[in-house]
């Protein structure tokens, strides 16, 4: 794999936008100053309703920005005519639209209609450039199967496929891996990052994925109510515990050491000692079933595994919950 070449391709400064609702303005997002770069894949992440949607749309150009610039490739996004703007950036939604009887092949090539006007005449240049995006996305033996004959992990590869036929320099998806299985989730965000560092395209992804984004991003944008957008590598953003502004109490937090979030509820002086591996999983049952009074000392040993809490034995954590609930 090849190092990252790393240009900005995609610049916001001092970004203010909203809607007019009953001929009054109702502001959304301000003060947003951010860069988005080829060869990364960055998530963009956030609760609901805190304006990532606005912010795509105005990144395509659907919505003006009512102060500050946003600047594609150094040029004003708004000055691009929509076929220019076309073969800059592609955008893969949540939910899109396609006629079920459509085959692999016929979407992805979709991706050059840009080029070649909605009369759909590809030469062979677009030909390459379509099966170049099949083979990519690893979808050769799908090219004849149509879409409505093959699963939801294959249509989103197929979707990503036309976006890279697009051949742009920015690629934006909404929620890709949106009603997928994990190991889905997981192939789907892999390969956005692969084309992002292969391709040297800049791929902005909207998540709520926390945990597969840490594996998979380059770089986080975090977008959080009355804070201003946080942009940095998702190790940093952990390390210093600004990651946590994307979590609404303090109850929930994310854990540097484990990687993910975990309710912080269950009593840390309860001595529990042993295998760490151990330790934690032993916590983590008493901590879901609610049990608080536990006995002054637990020790989790292992080969073979057993919990021995005061005087006695347990072979399994369920073992000792139920005793511990008849207590």
């Amino acid at each position: 794999m090849r190092q990252r070449s790393l240009a900005s391709i995609l610049q916001g400064k001092d970004l203010q936008l909203g809607y007019l609702k009953n001929g009054k303005r109702r502001e959304v997002l301000s003060h947003l100053d951010f860069e988005l770069f080829t060869g990364e894949m960055t998530c963009l992440l956030g609760p609901n309703g805190v304006g990532k949607s606005t912010l795509v749309k105005a990144i395509m150009a659907q919505l003006q920005p009512w102060q500050g610039s946003l600047n594609l490739d150094g040029q004003a996004i708004s000055s691009y005519s929509q076929e220019s703007l076309a073969r800059k950036m592609a955008v893969v939604l949540t939910e899109p639209v396609f006629p079920g009887n459509m085959t692999v092949g016929e979407l992805v090539a979709l991706g050059r209609t840009p080029y070649t006007g909605w009369s759909g005449r590809l030469s062979l240049e677009d030909q390459k450039e379509v099966e170049k995006a099949i083979a990519l996305t690893n979808i050769v033996y799908l090219k004849s199967e149509r879409l409505s004959e093959i699963s939801d992990g294959q249509r989103q590869k197929a979707m990503i496929a036309r976006a890279i036929a697009q051949n742009g320099d920015l690629i934006i998806l909404d929620e890709p891996t949106a009603h997928l299985d994990l190991v889905n989730r997981f192939e789907i965000m892999d390969l956005l990052r692969e084309i992002a560092l292969e391709e040297n395209k800049g791929v902005l992804v909207v998540t709520h994925d926390l945990e597969i984004a840490i594996e998979t991003a380059d770089r986080f944008w975090l977008l959080t109510c009355g804070n201003p957008l946080l942009s940095g590598s998702p190790e940093d953003l952990i390390l210093s515990g600004e990651i946590n502004q994307l979590l609404p109490s303090k109850k929930i937090q994310f854990s540097p050491k484990r990687g993910r979030l975990e309710i912080q509820d269950f009593p840390e002086e309860i001595l529990i000692s042993g295998n760490e591996e151990l330790v934690y999983w032993v916590r983590k049952g008493l901590k879901k079933a609610g049990i608080q009074a536990v006995p002054k000392e637990i020790r989790v040993q292992a080969d073979p595994f057993r919990i021995i809490a005061d005087e006695n034995t347990f072979q399994s954590v369920e073992e000792l919950i139920s005793s511990l609930k008849l207590s």
